[in-house]
């Protein structure tokens, strides 16, 4: 079962052809990175999957519902299932970080003030921001931000997730802690993912560690140069609409074209 699912997708605004046959299948606990030149398609591809743009042509599947030409009432209970993360985090200033956690499950009111509570301390936990819960948006560097972001994104644990450029402006070592939540996502809880970005040091990370918990409940990052090889874990490179390269790191850097290389020097 594909748990994202594009087939020949066609999107043009005006006389801007977009997308061009576009098909592209996300399995669960797998993520495709999503590179590319500005104006190649990259953020369409998201709002398609929330059912923000719909195609001129083709289909677009979620968990083998198809959403092509679903009305907004019959999205609804599909962008329940997908968490959206923002590249500035997107984050209400006049709330607290735990106000912004808890703000779809007080609008869905399905839980009560104490499980809301406990949702968010966990989820703060998970993206190691357990003191944050009282703060505002203001005092929180621009990694926190994103780290709360997708705190949020997790609320109802959504089988997918996507990423809008989630690294972007970020220190080094704050991108690192971002894709470390990302890698966990996906190799400890099975989250389906697209990851939109230019961060192509970030992108490295991404294809090349894998998760693993241990016995203590420590989670240690591991790289495929320890003989393990990512199969969850694929680029797909746009340049005007159409897919250039689809396939794992390695053999995007070894590819002989002249603009991917261009690309990733």
């Amino acid at each position: 079962m594909s748990t994202i699912r594009f087939e020949h997708v066609f999107k043009s605004f005006h006389e801007n052809v977009v997308l061009r046959d576009f098909s592209m299948e996300v399995r669960p606990a797998e993520t495709k990175i999503i590179i590319g030149g500005g104006g190649s398609g990259k953020t369409t591809i998201l709002k398609m999957v929330l059912g923000l743009v719909k195609p001129d042509s083709g289909r677009i599947f979620i968990e083998d519902q198809e959403i092509t030409q679903l009305e907004e009432a019959e999205l609804m209970p599909i962008r329940k299932k997908i968490g959206m993360v923002f590249q500035e985090g997107a984050l209400f200033d006049s709330l607290t970080v735990g106000e912004n956690i808890a703000y779809q499950m007080r609008e869905a009111r399905t839980c009560s003030e104490e499980e809301q509570q406990e949702t968010v301390r966990q989820l703060l936990g998970f993206v190691e921001l357990r003191d944050s819960m009282d703060k505002f948006p203001s005092d929180l560097s621009g990694g926190m931000m994103r780290r709360v972001g997708i705190a949020r994104a997790l609320v109802g644990n959504p089988p997918i997730l996507l990423y809008d450029a989630p690294t972007a402006g970020l220190d080094p070592i704050t991108a690192r802690t971002i894709c470390e939540l990302v890698i966990k996502l996906r190799d400890l809880e099975g989250v389906a993912s697209i990851f939109v970005t230019h961060d192509l040091k970030a992108a490295k990370t991404l294809a090349s560690e894998f998760a693993e918990a241990q016995p203590n409940g420590e989670v240690v990052f591991k790289s495929e140069e320890e003989n393990l090889c990512l199969i969850n874990t694929h680029f797909v490179m746009l340049k005007e609409g159409n897919i250039l390269f689809e396939g794992s790191d390695e053999s995007l850097r070894s590819v002989d074209n002249e603009y991917i290389q261009d690309f990733l020097t």
